[in-house]
């Protein structure tokens, strides 16, 4: 006997559909409604909603076999079979991440073929494995933020047994892994939800209508969130989520309901044994976000910090467009490596106006803010998809590199960034509904226009070979040049258990620049990281044990030579 519940205060009459059978259910307290019926381990259902012949699948589907308007699929939660009970977990603070697109990590795109990657990421040495959504969207490939059914992982992926084996091998590697859960917007094909109840609100965001999580009959929307995001952690085993886009989360209510679900991932912590972490992508620069639920904050574990991404790549590429205005000066490089934020208070001529909030950094460690040369964003959102790899010198990225992952912030890597890899990451789609389909490739030809694009230029998201050319070229990782540059990031990474590079306070960070000469050295300790960001060689006022470089410094009595393009790792006296 199999029990069914659908939440659906909408429609008079609800029944459930199984294998074309039909089902009368009973309406439950709270708009909720029931039956349990004899069903096959494999069983296709669906509901139907009062006179509609149509069979919807289920809201809380686990598996979409044939797409996600099919009949959803019963799956059993305690059919996988696991063999990570020795895992204990690890904190994400001051770790090393790893995100990743299922899609496009391998050739065959699918959990069962990354499984095979894994051990270059323990070669590498990485802590965490971070998956780029995996919910079911409409299409076969995609970003994955344009999901519809939050509870059911994507069937060309591998499903729900694919995500158990991942994991199961990932912990087995001694890797943690989260996964990129999308709260604030649903898919534009696809989404049945309204038909049962108001999960939509009044309120926009820039990717369609927003999530009903403040108003009439929200709470069962709020406990539609937080029960699937607890499940990935306790079904899946996942060690944490990243959060995407939680600023666009209207809740006016006096519990939010990012400090509710912080104070439910922790119990649940509590009670599976193991450290459980929620990270955030938040555009608000506001500490509330990362303070702890006792100082008035949300309880959020750690957030991604575009600004420290601003601040690294404008410095290094010398790009100033759209949102990078405001950045580019190496005292803007130090002021946002030394207080965590640039916009703290501050006027932003990208949103025209006063911005953020300044970090309390005797209260709040760096650990909790992320900090990354490269993200999905950030390469996959440029006309082109173009890699910092496609444009800039080798020893600029390792200058990029050293910065990000020598300072005090939990690190963060983007899939083949390690070697450079020279494949794009563009915006891909595979919308089957022809009008979604014709205005997300318009859509995205128009907003490149503005900035001077040409229509032909953009690569078209529903075209296949949009996708294949995202894909890793995994030859190139021996590759001359390549294999350098691989053996670099290994070296920073390593260095980051380096007892001097321990203290996660930024009130003990040091900068100093010349704005000039391009070349700024930062001091945790007695560790000093020093970058050319010139083309021409320049004299550094700092000499220490050589720990690490990208060129070969040469040494005077108080000085240091650095070639162009090119970063040093010194120990000081």
């Amino acid at each position: 006997m199999a029990d069914f519940a659908v939440w659906a205060p909408n429609p008079a009459v609800v029944a459930l559909d199984i294998d074309g059978v039909t089902h009368p259910m009973t309406k439950a307290e709270g708009g909720w409604w029931q039956t349990s019926v004899q069903a096959p381990p494999d069983a296709r259902y669906g509901y139907l909603i009062d006179d509609d012949p149509q069979v919807l699948p289920d809201p809380r589907s686990a598996r979409q076999p044939d797409g996600v308007h099919a009949r959803s699929a019963l799956w059993d939660e305690a059919g996988p079979t696991w063999a990570d009970d020795h895992w204990a977990g690890r904190s994400v603070e001051g770790a090393v991440i790893y995100e990743l697109h299922i899609g496009t990590f391998t050739p065959a795109g699918t959990f069962d073929s990354a499984i095979e990657k894994l051990d270059h990421l323990v070669d590498l040495g990485v802590d965490f494995v971070e998956l780029m959504p995996v919910n079911a969207f409409s299409g076969t490939h995609g970003w994955g933020y344009d999901g519809v059914l939050w509870y059911a992982v994507h069937e060309p992926y591998g499903g729900p047994d694919g995500l158990a084996r991942f994991v199961d091998a990932c912990h087995g590697r001694g890797l943690g892994v989260l996964i990129d859960a999308v709260f604030n917007h649903l898919g534009p094909s696809g989404n049945y939800l309204p038909r049962f109840g108001p999960y939509l609100s009044a309120a926009r965001n820039p990717w369609g209508d927003a999530i009903n999580i403040d108003g009439g009959d929200s709470d069962e929307v709020r406990r539609y969130i937080i029960d699937c995001a607890l499940r990935w952690m306790r079904v899946f085993h996942a060690d944490g989520l990243r959060l995407d886009a939680v600023h666009a989360l209207v809740d006016t209510t006096a519990i939010h309901i990012l400090e509710e679900l912080a104070a439910e991932t922790e119990s649940l912590a509590a009670q599976l044994g193991r450290p459980l972490a929620l990270i955030a992508e938040s555009d608000r620069n506001d500490p509330r976000t990362i303070s702890r639920r006792e100082d008035g904050g949300y309880g959020i574990t750690a957030q991604w910090d575009d600004d420290i991404h601003h601040a690294i790549h404008t410095a290094v590429s010398g790009e100033r467009q759209g949102y990078y205005a405001d950045f580019g000066s190496l005292a803007t490089l130090a002021t946002t490596l030394r207080h965590g934020f640039f916009h703290a208070g501050t006027y932003s001529s990208f949103r025209r106006r006063r911005h953020g909030r300044p970090l309390p950094v005797s209260r709040i460690p760096a650990t909790r803010l992320l900090a990354y040369t490269c993200t999905h964003d950030q390469i996959g959102n440029r006309a082109l998809g173009d890699r910092p790899s496609q444009n800039l010198a080798a020893g600029q990225l390792a200058v990029k590199a050293a910065l990000a992952l020598l300072s005090p912030y939990t690190a963060m890597l983007f899939m083949g960034e390690e070697w450079g890899a020279l494949t794009p990451f563009q915006f891909f789609t595979s919308h089957e509904d022809p009008q979604v389909a014709r205005a997300t490739a318009e859509g995205r030809k128009a907003e490149f226009a503005e900035h001077g694009w040409e229509a032909e230029e953009i690569p078209d998201p529903q075209d296949p070979e949009t996708f294949q050319r995202s894909k890793l070229d995994w030859d190139e990782v021996g590759g001359q040049g390549h294999a350098h540059l691989l053996d670099f990031y290994k070296a920073l990474i390593r260095l980051r258990t380096h007892a001097e590079l321990a203290d996660p306070w930024l009130s003990h960070l040091e900068v100093d620049y010349d704005e000039d000469q391009r070349w700024v050295a930062m001091r945790r300790g007695r560790i000093v990281v020093v970058g050319n960001l010139n083309e021409d060689a320049v004299v550094v006022p700092v000499r220490g044990e050589l720990l690490l470089a990208w060129g070969v410094p040469t040494f005077e009595s108080d000085t240091t030579r650095l070639p162009g393009h090119s970063v040093a790792v010194l120990q000081t006296a």
